[in-house]
């Protein structure tokens, strides 16, 4: 029987290592790389070919949300399990609408953790308990699309506002995501239209309010 494979995101060090500590507890996992942000996950997917990653939300550069959008896109047979510290309904909805297959909080136990991996692993989706409740209130409340203030904003304008939250300047942001200054600007005024926010000290506190950088990035 062929062994799971499985790729870590996570910034911390100390915690990637903590999480492949406890992955090499369960039978039938081989953790091929372990990486330290979304733009690596990215990359790293296309060249170690894992079939489950465990992906960390909060993270610099490139969040985990997007960075899943782009792993789903680019390689279909990859799935996808994100790591929050949050349970709450704006997380899950932009998780689920990322193409993830799971939802775990970091404080799991390994026993939930393993149950997740199996889950995801024979194509079904997973939920921690916390946050399954949010599912099921969507479900019976069914809209015509996504909510929540992120849900406004394409890719492309979470990444720009992600990195403007994080302190990176236009030019920077340009070449960073292999556009043109003016194609920041641009994104950077209909970001700014569409959540009514008109300074970057705003962006900042939207972005933290939303879970897109954390308060001391």
């Amino acid at each position: 029987m062929s062994r799971l494979r499985v790729m870590i995101v996570e910034d911390h060090a100390l915690v990637r290592a903590g999480m492949r500590a406890l992955l090499e507890k369960i039978d039938g996992i081989e953790v091929v790389s372990a990486v330290g942000d979304g733009w690596e996950a990215v990359k790293a997917v296309q060249t170690d070919a894992p079939d489950l990653v465990l992906m960390d939300i909060a993270m610099p550069e490139l969040n985990g949300l997007d960075a899943t959008s782009r792993i789903v896109k680019e390689s279909p047979a990859t799935r996808v399990i994100l790591l929050s510290m949050y349970a709450n309904e704006e997380y899950l909805q932009q998780a689920l609408q990322s193409g993830a297959s799971g939802y775990l909080l970091k404080g799991a136990e390994l026993a939930e953790l393993e149950l997740a991996i199996k889950a995801v692993s024979r194509g079904e989706s997973y939920l921690t308990p916390a946050v399954a409740k949010y599912a099921i209130e969507a479900y019976r409340d069914k809209s015509d699309g996504p909510t929540g203030p992120l849900a406004k904003l394409s890719m492309r304008q979470r990444e720009i506002l992600q990195l403007i939250a994080e302190g990176h300047t236009t030019k920077d942001i340009a070449q960073r995501l292999n556009v043109s200054v003016k194609t920041v600007e641009t994104h950077r005024a209909h970001l700014m239209e569409r959540l009514e926010i008109h300074d970057v000290p705003g962006l900042v506190r939207f972005a933290v309010r939303v879970g897109l950088i954390q308060p001391d990035s």
